[in-house]
């Protein structure tokens, strides 16, 4: 009899090193290699260091794939790595990572992560190679539907996603972040504190407060009201003369190498290069507001009207329309038509994929062409970061990583750092040590910090505000004239120099155990958020066997969520079933975690044990067999 493996042993040993770093070049299909051989799977994840929670993940999922006789081969390669070889090559088998939004998104960001069109692009389009016309079918009816008809059409996308399963939701953790309360007010739940909206969202503590608290409306949310202003002005202008520089820490040195907002594989969540760039809209929460955009106006069923807020690039040239409608252009195809296949940029095409024309009409306005789609969605089209004509013009040629093989063309606009970046952003590039640190600079000439008076003195009428329609407690930000992010060996040393009062707050991945360690200081605490950034284990389906849905479907039930989320994460997550488990969307009861089981495929449970005989048994009815060693074979073998 076969003996059943322990959660606890699954899970134990997890923070150590795994096998190879793996090449990162060509290399064979190793899933199923030699149809006469033990069926090969590799499982590519980050390390301990730069994250512990994915490691676990992929721990485990090693220890139970061998439990049932495959040959597991563990790959852990830095972040950079892992992301170039799913991404980018979509070299890879397994891997274990977290989705990019940390905010609660709308479903149509399944759009760009599962619709078949997107299969021959590299990036966050379509990583898995997901071919299935009733997923392509869904995605495009939630884009046209409204009100009740849309939610069906999400609840049944919902369904059909867990069903086949292209990736294996696992569990949604907590944002937990070490912060200092004696500077910065703000940090709050409800908003993520290390987002774009969180970051700006701070405001200095009131000079003489005793108990941490500040001159700020920040936690009020979007509903300030008139008899508001005056106070938020004030904020405001506080905000205008603190001085004071905004200290963090983390454990990721990608962001002191690279600020290119369209590399997908340099980019976790793009909150510093969203500061550098600015989109035509953004969001918090359930709220959309203008941002680069002054207003926007639907002409028609297919047509939006797009004004432009006075706005100066990094550089000092003028923000056009010219700017914005090459934006589209460019994020279509990086090459401009430079090269025989267009080579769409790596990010954001879900969303800018919705524009399917853009036309100058003047200097302060574009017209968009956006298909039928409802207003929800078709919002979403104006959240991709502008970028300077003039600067990314000029690297639409072909290009290559030095020392990288890659297995199609790509343009220098891919593959660039982007040094000393030009964005429109409330912050600029200052400086940068790699691998130390970085620094970005409070921009004193953006639209957040000028008044209705500065923006126009000499006007006869009264002048208009140039953040008009932007929610008051933006007004005057960023609450800092410096940003500064060094690079720490672990979060345990990040969680250490926030409680010694050198930093601010942490921007890494904390695990649990470094919890503790945040109430030591009385200045220091831990802000703990649901994050909608779910770690997930995804299939590369363009290679057999994990190209059977019914194969990915017994992968699936050999990870128990339920001890992830009670010993990796220390119950600070939520095992999960669908990908929108925490978004403000309506989860179909087939699809709701519920009773400590998945719905759709439970896991191989036998009393808190994997069931190995019974995971087995399901491999032989999809055909697969065993030999006399209990290896499970390449199929027809």
């Amino acid at each position: 009899m076969t003996r059943p493996i322990s959660r606890r042993a699954a899970l134990a040993g997890l923070g150590l090193a795994a096998a190879s770093a793996g090449c990162l070049g060509r290399t064979e299909n190793i899933a199923g290699r030699n149809p006469r051989e033990q069926l090969t799977l590799e499982i590519n994840a980050t390390p301990a260091d730069a994250d512990p929670n994915g490691i676990r993940i992929a721990r485990q999922l090693e220890e139970h794939l061998t439990a049932v006789g495959v040959d597991v081969r563990l790959n852990t390669v830095g972040q950079t790595d892992l992301w170039r070889k799913v991404l980018i090559n979509q070299n890879f088998d397994l891997y274990v990572g977290q989705f990019v939004e940390t905010e609660p998104f709308d479903p149509d960001a399944l759009y760009g992560l599962t619709h078949s069109r997107f299969v021959a692009e590299s990036g966050w389009q379509n990583p898995f190679g997901l071919t299935e016309m009733a997923v392509d079918d869904l995605l495009d009816r939630q884009r046209r539907a409204t009100g009740r008809d849309r939610d069906d059409a999400v609840a049944a996308l919902q369904e059909t996603v867990c069903e086949l399963q292209p990736f294996s939701v696992v569990a949604f953790p907590d944002a937990l972040t070490a912060v200092q309360e004696n500077r910065f007010d703000g940090w709050t739940a409800d908003r993520q504190p290390l987002s774009v909206t969180g970051l700006l969202g701070l405001d200095p503590v009131a000079a003489g407060s005793g108990d941490g608290g500040a001159a700020t409306n920040a936690s009020t949310g979007g509903n300030e009201t008139a008899a508001d202003a005056d106070a938020d002005g004030a904020a405001g202008d506080a905000a205008d003369s603190t001085g004071e520089a905004l200290r963090l820490v983390t454990t990721d040195d990608r962001i002191t190498e690279n600020w290119n907002p369209i590399a997908a594989e340099y980019r976790k969540y793009g909150t510093f290069t969203g500061l550098l760039y600015d989109p035509l809209a953004r969001a918090d929460g359930d709220e959309v507001f203008p941002w680069l955009a002054a207003d926007w106006e639907r002409v028609d069923e297919t047509t939006l009207d797009v004004s432009l807020r006075d706005a100066r690039w990094h550089d000092g040239e003028p923000v056009t329309a010219s700017d914005v409608a090459f934006t589209y252009e460019f994020l279509r195809d990086t090459s401009l038509g430079n090269v025989e296949t267009p080579v769409p940029a790596p990010r954001f095409r879900g969303r800018s994929s919705l524009v399917e024309g853009a036309r100058v009409r003047d200097d302060a306005t574009v017209r968009l062409t956006v298909p039928d789609v409802n207003e929800t969605v078709a919002a979403r089209a104006l959240r991709v970061p502008i970028l300077p004509e003039h600067v990314w013009s000029e690297r639409a040629h072909a290009a290559t990583i030095a020392g990288f093989e890659l297995d199609f063309e790509t343009t220098e606009a891919v593959v660039s750092n982007n040094p000393d970046p030009v964005g429109s952003g409330p912050l600029r590039f200052a400086e940068a040590t790699a691998g130390e640190s970085v620094a970005f600079e409070r921009n004193p000439d953006h639209f957040l910090v000028r008044s209705a008076s500065e923006d126009d003195s000499d006007a006869v009428d009264e002048p208009a505000d140039p953040r008009a329609g932007i929610p008051l407690r933006y007004h005057g930000k960023p609450a800092f004239d410096r940003l500064r992010i060094d690079v720490l060996p672990s979060d345990i040393s990040a969680v250490e120099t926030v409680a010694e009062g050198l930093a601010d707050a942490t921007v890494s991945n904390l695990g649990p155990e470094s919890v503790p360690r945040i109430g030591r200081s009385a200045d220091t605490r831990l802000v703990s958020g649901r994050s909608a950034a779910f770690y997930h284990v995804g299939y590369n389906v363009r290679r057999s066997p994990l190209s059977n849905p019914r194969f990915r479907a017994v992968i699936a039930r050999l990870i128990d969520k339920a001890a992830v989320v009670d010993d990796a994460f220390d119950g600070y997550a939520q095992a999960a079933t669908s990908p929108l488990a925490a978004s403000p969307t309506e989860i179909p009861e087939s699809v709701t975690w519920a009773d400590g089981s998945d719905p759709i495929h439970p896991f191989f449970d036998d009393d808190g044990s994997l069931d190995v005989e019974a995971a087995r048994a399901a491999l032989r009815d999809i055909g697969y067999r065993f030999d006399d060693e209990g290896r499970l074979l390449s199929r027809g073998r």
